[in-house]
């Protein structure tokens, strides 16, 4: 094993590194953590870790103090009996001179496959002068446990596809500043192919067919690898019937009861304790996402229904059935993964009368990179609406809004559309209604 693993580690020193594009995911590097990124896999984890250590060459580090190993890599199958303490062992049988004489670079791509990661790479900060970079697509991450058997030495950072803004560094479109007419009109050209492909790296510039053939991948491996294999699922077929389910049902209203119910009517004999399970599991691997009720009493919050959204408005179009999901939903889905981004506080808001408003939120305060009209606000109220060319439903949207921000105190609220941008007065403040491309390009820049 340890000779693979030297092999391995030889082979990607003489790697011409893919870099892509750079990410406006702001990681700050502290000494004596370890730099923990985690996100739904095929996000741009392992290209972020490649601009990394392409920063690092550059600063004149040379490459033999670069250690990186990709544990979804089929040669390292064993080390997950084994344990990963031989990786140290090899890279220093390779280079037995820069043990703690010089700083080394170690990236470990996918590590939550290895079982005590943790307690190695604890190890490795506490005895090797090391600066260590991990990446994951488990929510467990974050959790409470690792930090413990980490001792504090971990910094976790989240990594999504591309946001709408990123996709324009893609394109090579400026978005800072003042946007002229001619770069207005790029950038709502752009966010309609963005609407069309999503976030996805990996399918930006490919035609509708391959698009979709490689989201339905991403979508079985989620299934398999994330949920399936890691959580060792008895009844995958019930899982895989949930999945398509929720996904059909996006920016819609779901309770345990009803989808157990629907999984029962198929024959399966998953429990309301499976169910619940299975939903957060789908949230540990960042693909569904569940929105609660914003209320003061948690009990209150838990009992209601709950809203459920996907990762990427395209991998829904993609995977559903299509006859449940609309534009609509897909623009709901849209703002909630671009409110993720920002911050993971987020809930639907329920009136004294009854109206729903889609989403409240907190954004960091007196961001710095905030757009004009953003500043300063740390609470949001959101409101999504394809057209408020209905007078019927522009009733609807903006009473719900003006009762929210008289209920809760605030002097604004969005309604976000496609198209459409106006001011609204209402009691006591003014909402905002803006297309969706500005509404992107006006939120923080920086991702939790």
């Amino acid at each position: 094993m340890i000779e693979t693993i030297k092999s391995i580690i030889l082979d990607f020193q003489e790697l011409s590194l893919e870099t892509g594009i750079p990410r406006r995911l702001r990681i700050d590097v502290v000494p004596g953590k370890a730099t923990v990124c985690i996100g739904v896999r095929r996000s741009g984890k392992s290209t972020y870790l490649y601009q990394v250590i392409q920063r690092l060459l550059d600063d004149g580090v040379p490459r033999e103090n670069i250690l990186y190993l990709n544990f979804f890599d089929d040669r390292l199958h064993n080390l997950r009996q084994e344990g990963p303490g031989l990786i140290t062992e090899a890279y220093y049988s390779l280079y037995p001179e820069k043990k703690n004489t010089e700083t080394v670079y170690c990236f470990f791509d996918e590590i939550q496959e290895i079982k005590g990661w943790e307690p190695f790479v604890d190890r490795l900060m506490r005895t090797e002068q090391c600066e260590v970079y991990v990446t994951g697509s488990s929510a467990q991450m974050l959790s409470r446990e690792i930090a413990t058997q980490m001792r504090g030495r971990a910094l976790s950072w989240e990594m999504f596809p591309f946001s709408f803004r990123e996709y324009l560094d893609y394109k090579e479109i400026e978005s800072t500043g003042f946007l002229s007419t001619k770069k207005r009109f790029l950038v709502q050209k752009a966010f309609e192919e963005y609407w069309e492909t999503g976030g996805f790296p990996e399918v930006a510039g490919l035609d509708r067919y391959l698009r979709i053939k490689i989201h339905q991948e991403y979508f079985r491996a989620v299934l398999s690898r994330d949920l399936i294999e890691r959580h060792d699922v008895s009844h995958p077929k019930a899982l895989t019937d949930l999945a398509h389910r929720l996904v059909d049902n996006t920016a819609s209203l779901y309770s345990v009861n009803s989808l157990t119910g629907y999984l029962k009517s198929l024959g399966h004999k998953a429990p309301k304790s499976a169910v619940s399970d299975y939903l957060e599991w789908f949230e540990d691997a960042y693909f569904l996402f569940t929105v609660r009720i914003f209320d003061a009493s948690p009990a209150r919050s838990k009992t209601n229904p709950k809203k459920i959204y996907c990762i990427d408005h395209a991998l829904v179009t993609s995977v559903s059935s299509g006859i449940l999901v609309n534009s609509g939903h897909l623009l709901e889905n849209l703002v909630f993964t671009a409110l993720r981004r920002v911050s993971p506080e987020i809930y639907y808001y329920k009136t004294k009368g009854g109206l729903e408003v889609d989403f409240i939120t907190h954004l960091p305060a007196a961001s710095p990179t905030a757009q004009a009209g953003m500043r300063n606000r740390s609470r949001l109220l959101v409101q999504v609406c394809e057209s408020m060319a209905e007078p019927q439903t522009r009733k609807r949207e903006v009473t719900a809004l003006g009762e929210a921000m008289v209920e809760l105190g605030l002097k604004t609220g969005t309604i976000v559309t496609r198209n459409e941008e106006e001011e609204i007065k209402v009691d006591g403040g003014k909402i905002e209604v803006v297309p969706v491309w500005r509404f992107l390009l006006n939120l923080p820049e920086s991702q939790v």
